[in-house]
């Protein structure tokens, strides 16, 4: 009688390549095709497995997604900040918006308002603690953080998405036809036309957070 074979995912090296695979397919589906469209059973077709295999090695799908957001979150540097308080909240909003530039699924996860890295959290302790230093009370550096945060996430979803539709279609964008708008209706649209694709498709993120920060910081005087 032959002997069994152990079942993996218990104990050793195996179970610990095992997740290594498991995460680095997830990456590539989140990466192709979005969070939207990761689940168990998504996972298990493209490692040719079952949902029920990759349960030995993750609970589910949030604490998969936990593990890929620990995973980038740990491989970004610390930068050094300044040491005053208002360019310490502006540098430390910067690296927000650095740490998901490029990773459009992190956006998704995190907008959530569910799921964390806890590897990321510095970020999130130095513009708080900025903030208080700028002198905002406790409650108002939240606040602070939380306008910084929408307008991040705000500002990076609407890019995502639309380079995501843009890169699918085979005709001009409808939003950039505007110069065939009734000039006397809209003059200063007609005017701006033939610029505004150019416009409103620059990178303007930093402009817009220095005048975001600003404005929470007049608020305290």
């Amino acid at each position: 009688m032959q002997p069994r074979t152990p079942r993996a995912g218990r104990t050793g090296r195996p179970p610990r390549l095992a997740r290594e695979a498991i995460l680095s397919a997830a990456q590539r589906i989140l990466d192709e095709e979005g969070a939207e469209n990761l689940s168990m059973r998504r996972l298990a077709k493209e490692m040719s497995s079952t949902p029920m295999a990759l349960y030995h090695y993750v609970r589910d799908k949030d604490e998969l997604l936990l593990l890929l957001l620990e995973e980038h979150a740990a491989k970004f540097p610390r930068p050094d900040l300044p040491a005053e308080p208002r360019a310490r909240l502006l540098a430390s909003a910067q690296v927000l918006h650095d740490i998901l530039v490029d990773c459009p699924w992190i956006v998704e996860v995190v907008a959530s308002d569910d799921l964390f890295a806890v590897s990321a959290m510095w970020i999130v302790e130095n513009i708080l603690d900025a903030a208080i230093e700028c002198g905002m009370s406790p409650e108002d550096a939240v606040y602070a953080y939380r306008v910084i945060w929408y307008y991040t996430a705000g500002e990076l979803t609407v890019r995502f998405n639309r380079e995501r539709r843009h890169a699918h279609l085979d005709r001009p964008p409808h939003r950039d036809q505007i110069t065939g708008l009734d000039p006397e209706e809209f003059p200063l649209l007609t005017m701006l036309g033939a610029r505004w694709s150019e416009l409103t498709t620059r990178d303007t993120h930093r402009r817009g957070l220095e005048a975001v920060v600003a404005g929470l910081l007049d608020q305290t005087t």
